[in-house]
């Protein structure tokens, strides 16, 4: 008699699973993403049923629609995972660039739980980048800041604001220290400040540091990460994802990068095409030059933002890990990890297209010597807008989605301080005479240090008002609470001084100020925030939304 072989009982889909999830992986891309063999022996025919199979292949298909999430997930909770995190992070080039405790961040506390990261697209022809249809250093040497842009995503994850600056916006330098491109160092060498600077001459000379000084003065804006790519990188990261669609209404031809576009309607460009697309500024038909470009680049990104919302890249682990080996590859940066990126990937899951937009800073003209003259006031109310999370034109906001468990909580209020340590600076923008001096008198009374009196460099104010610096906050709310019906207002610039407007609307009294280490009472200020009334806007703002069509 032949021996007796007992049936082999079909695998459970919990034997399944755990088989899946017990393979060791190197990185996210080791990941399976297959079906399991199907099982041997003779309980195949049953295993092979029509409904059982019909039943296997749901449960196979819902496996598969959760591999992708759990795959970024292992990536935060295993130590395999925290040995990849590590490992990219080391691939990464490290640079100087951020200016933490600036005295021109405006509303710091406003600010709380922000992430705003500088991102710059240099166009150096060195190395790899000479290979690309982009030029040689004996075309251009060095390397300038060829895209400038400020982003800003809230502490509530609500929205992404995305601000460009074009290249050529005239800009007053501040001292800097020389940049060496080629080796992504100082220099050591000092260079005096200038006004009449272009934005892209800025970074030339001094680097990351210097272009950072520059834009938080313009913005007032905490930059807490910054990034810097070339046009490799950029190349390499669009082809990882499989290219991004674009849309022209008629053929692209630039008289210098030749035929971008052969073809009008929507297309779907690799990476070599894409950086000419976002490069291109001599457009025939064209006529803003770096406007039109800078409209092209941000209805590129608004695409390749929706492509990554939609999940093409964020949960697909090899793309994923493609797209960061691509950026660590040819970038440079300051305060950003792969831990950041995906923390920051994942806290916009659930963020629409129409919650971002992107915002050009408004020019008026240009310079005799070419240089576009930035509108300071439209300017300041774009990123008073900005910090207050005020409705921009174009954005197609829905509900905000719960902030994330990562977001710092809102800071505790201020204590008073001795008025012995305040150094206050006393300005008459009231009209009348004589006010700056009286009002210094009464406040030295009250043990505040008269630092100087003169008249408001803005001339009249109606409202009298206590300016300070980010990191003052208990200083001004002590001065403050010494002066009835005062408003604080955040400035840069001010350093360690506190200045008080004397305005129109001052009644001329000093009252004792709040005691020192006391909880400072509320101030109205002028700061923004939920009861701030809204910021005007110009009317001539260009925006672009990512939901908006790419055809328009």
């Amino acid at each position: 008699m032949p021996p007796i072989t007992e049936a082999i009982p079909a695998p459970t889909v919990a034997d399944r699973t755990r088989a899946l999830f017990s393979r060791p992986v190197a990185s996210p891309a080791d990941y399976p993403t297959t079906a399991l063999p199907a099982s041997v022996g003779s309980a195949a025919a049953a295993w092979a049923s029509s409904p059982r199979r019909h039943r296997n292949r749901r449960l196979h298909l819902a496996l598969r629609g959760t591999l992708a999430a759990f795959a970024v997930l292992a990536l935060l909770v295993t130590a395999g995972g925290w040995s990849y995190l590590r490992a990219k992070d080391n691939n990464f080039q490290q640079v100087v660039a951020l200016d933490p405790n600036s005295a021109d961040v405006v509303d710091a506390d406003g600010q709380t739980g922000d992430e705003n990261f500088l991102i710059v697209g240099t166009d150096t022809r060195a190395g790899t980048n000479s290979t690309l249809g982009a030029g040689s250093v004996d075309d251009a040497e060095g390397a300038r800041s060829d895209t400038v842009m400020l982003v800003n995503i809230p502490a509530n994850r609500s929205r992404v604001v995305a601000v460009s600056f074009p290249r050529d916006l005239d800009v007053s330098r501040p001292i800097c220290e020389g940049w060496d491109n080629d080796k992504a160092a100082y220099t050591g060498q000092k260079f005096p400040a200038a006004d009449g600077d272009k934005l892209n001459a800025t970074y030339a000379l001094g680097g990351p540091k210097c272009l950072t000084k520059v834009i938080t003065k313009l913005s007032g804006l905490k930059i807490n990460h910054f990034v810097g790519i070339d046009f490799a990188g950029f190349e390499s990261m669009v082809d990882v994802v499989g290219g991004v669609e674009v849309c022209t209404t008629k053929p692209l031809v630039d008289e210098v990068l030749g035929t971008v576009l052969t073809t009008p309607g929507k297309q779907t460009v690799n990476g070599s095409t894409a950086l000419d697309y976002v490069r291109a500024r001599h457009v025939y038909g064209e006529e803003r030059s770096d406007y039109d470009r800078i409209n092209r680049q941000q209805r590129f990104l608004s695409s390749l933002l929706r492509s990554a919302l939609s999940s093409k890249v964020l949960f697909d682990p090899g793309k994923l890990n493609g797209f960061i080996d691509a950026f660590a590859k040819h970038s440079f940066m300051d305060s950003v990890t792969t831990k950041d990126l995906l923390t920051l990937g994942r806290s916009m899951q659930k963020m629409q297209a129409g919650a971002i937009t992107f915002l050009t800073v408004p020019t008026a003209g240009t310079t005799s010597y070419g240089n576009e003259i930035p509108r300071e006031s439209d300017i300041k109310a774009i990123f008073r807008a900005v910090i207050d999370d005020q409705p921009l034109p174009g954005e197609k906001k829905t509900e905000a989605p719960a902030t994330t468990t990562g977001a710092p909580a809102a800071k505790p209020k201020p204590a008073a301080v001795e008025p012995s340590t305040v150094s206050v600076q006393v300005s008459n923008g009231s009209g009348q005479g004589g006010l700056a001096g009286s009002t210094a008198t009464k406040l030295a009374a009250q043990g505040f240090r008269i630092y100087s009196t003169g008249n408001y460099s803005d001339g009249v104010s109606a409202k009298t008002m206590v300016r300070y610096s980010s990191g003052h906050e208990a200083d001004a709310g002590t001065v403050a609470s010494a002066i009835p019906g005062a408003i604080l207002e955040p400035a840069s610039g001010l350093g360690s001084i506190v200045e008080v407007v004397v305005g129109s609307d001052f009644t001329g009294a000093v009252k004792t100020p709040t005691g020192f280490g006391q909880t400072l009472p509320d101030t109205p200020s002028d700061a923004g925030g939920p009861s701030a009334a809204p910021v005007t806007l110009p009317s001539d703002l260009e925006h672009v939304n990512a939901a908006d069509d790419l055809c328009k």
